[in-house]
């Protein structure tokens, strides 16, 4: 996987807190911001699920049968 750098700024007592935990847990503080973000990725990963299934149920998104889409495309499975 390609590494691609960034900069962030973090509040004192979180970059702290980072700094504690990475020591506890015998990681960098590169593991422990990718493993946070991967948990927070998959958590919000449900979160837009939910909202999307709400909206389906509420009538404010249509869904489509895959085979019509499919057909519609030009697209044969």
């Amino acid at each position: 996987m390609a590494l691609v750098k960034k900069l962030i700024s973090l509040d004192a007592s979180l970059a702290q807190e980072l700094e504690s935990v990475a020591k506890a847990l015998h990681k960098s503080q590169k593991e422990v911001v990718e493993s946070a973000l991967d948990f927070y990725f998959d958590y919000t990963d449900g979160v837009v699920a939910d909202k999307i299934a709400a909206e389906v149920e509420a009538g404010g998104m249509q869904v489509h049968d895959s085979n019509d889409v499919y057909k519609e495309l030009g697209i044969e499975i």
